[in-house]
């Protein structure tokens, strides 16, 4: 059965560590808020200006002020700072954030990501994907496996406009958990009830999987 947006994020968050500054993209990784185990200190920041984000607010406790980089409201935990877009995007291009956790469109064996345009379709920009992919060195991709029309979005090549090249090595779809090594997809983890057949079927760049490819427990 696949992963749920919620599963997701707690498997993304098992990857959290004491101390880390992580910035969450749009989407499913901003549920990553909601889940940082408890007495683990993470600083979330988020590209229009802020480190120290919280979980999503009550709708009590709302603040229309307070907002992410998607525009979604958010707290701010004990300790958090407010800034210019300009100084975050500095700390992002400046390497100081510990992990990455971005959507994606489609993602290749060779590590590159498409992740903000679409053929024909209105769009505003890239945002600060490109920024967030060449300034971190540990990135997390979430995405379904594949699209609403069964094609894979995981390939030999991109074959939408690149976000960055080379820079992906972890990735977490609905179905699976898999890192980029040596220019192939290496399955490390399958979502509950998920068959290995089900993986390959959905996965057009090469695959590599191991004698034994644990089922994720949550």
């Amino acid at each position: 059965m696949a992963l749920s947006r919620d599963q997701m994020a707690i498997r993304v968050a098992r990857e959290l560590q004491d101390g880390y500054y992580v910035n969450l993209g749009i989407g499913i990784p901003t549920l990553v808020a909601n889940f940082i185990p408890d007495g683990m200190e993470v600083m979330l920041q988020s590209e229009n200006g802020l480190l120290g984000m919280g979980s999503f607010p009550s709708e009590d406790s709302v603040d229309a002020d307070m907002i992410n980089a998607g525009k979604q409201t958010v707290t701010a935990v004990s300790g958090s700072s407010i800034f210019s877009s300009a100084e975050s995007f500095a700390m992002i291009r400046g390497g100081h954030v510990d992990l990455t956790v971005l959507g994606a469109f489609e993602v290749d064996v060779s590590g590159n990501i498409a992740s903000w345009m679409i053929p024909k379709k209105l769009i505003k920009g890239m945002g600060g994907a490109m920024d967030l992919v060449a300034g971190a060195d540990n990135i997390i991709v979430t995405m379904t496996h594949a699209s609403k029309n069964g094609d894979s979005k995981l390939l030999d090549v991109c074959s939408l406009p690149l976000t960055g090249k080379g820079c992906i090595k972890k990735v977490l779809t609905d179905l699976a958990w898999l890192e980029i090594e040596n220019g192939a997809f290496v399955l490390k983890e399958r979502a509950p009830g998920v068959s290995i057949e089900e993986i390959k079927a959905k996965t057009q760049g090469r695959l590599i999987v191991p004698e034994h490819v644990p089922e994720m427990v949550f």
